[in-house]
């Protein structure tokens, strides 16, 4: 379901604070007719942070609700969303995320990911307060979870590694041939792009 926006909810937001604002708002809006519910939203935003839509996705029971990744994303790529927040709601007051939240957020990170709408952040909200997954730092450390990422991206991401690694090694190699040969330190950096630093760490013998 679509949440009508008022003209003043329309905003760039500029962090989780403005979210909460409004999804505020919307809960008390909202909970007059299920307030006793979980409700499972998703806000689209523009590439300038303004708020495209907010999406009702589900409806769940007092503790639980359901956010499938179909329904999530399928009305932020109508929308032409190019990031989304999740929201939703504990009835209890109570904001610590469950192992389940963690986990759907997680799920949902990898698929913004393969379909180009990046999950920037996740909201667990109250009547009174809000608990932002990216404020504490649990959002990077989801970002870095390979649960639900495919195994052909994992390969690609391992095969990306490597060839980096091995491109290094060889810069360091040609870096090391010039010192040996007695070219100073700036000039290594200007042709092989290691910093300075880098540079007067190498330990070589001079021919």
């Amino acid at each position: 379901m679509d949440i009508k926006l008022t003209k003043e909810e329309k905003i760039k937001i500029l962090n989780s604070d403005d979210i909460y604002g409004i999804m505020q708002r919307i809960l008390l809006r909202e909970g007059k007719i299920d307030q006793n519910r979980e409700h499972f939203w998703v806000l689209g935003l523009a590439n300038n942070n303004r708020i495209l839509f907010i999406e009702l996705i589900s409806l769940g029971t007092v503790n639980e609700t359901l956010a499938d990744p179909m329904e999530v994303f399928s009305f932020a790529l109508q929308k032409r969303a190019v990031k989304i927040v999740l929201c939703h709601n504990h009835p209890s007051g109570e904001l610590k995320p469950s192992d389940a939240d963690k986990d759907i957020t997680d799920r949902l990170i990898q698929v913004g990911i393969i379909v180009k709408t990046e999950v920037i952040d996740h909201l667990i909200i109250s009547d009174e307060s809000y608990f932002s997954f990216s404020n504490v730092g649990l959002f990077d450390e989801l970002k870095k979870s390979t649960k639900y990422v495919p195994k052909f991206v994992l390969e690609q991401r391992i095969k990306k590694e490597a060839t980096k690694i091995a491109e290094k090694n060889k810069t360091i190699e040609i870096a090391k041939q010039l010192k040996r040969n007695g070219a100073d330190d700036e000039m290594i950096a200007a042709s092989t792009g290691l910093s300075i630093e880098d540079v007067k760490k190498l330990r070589v013998r001079k021919k």
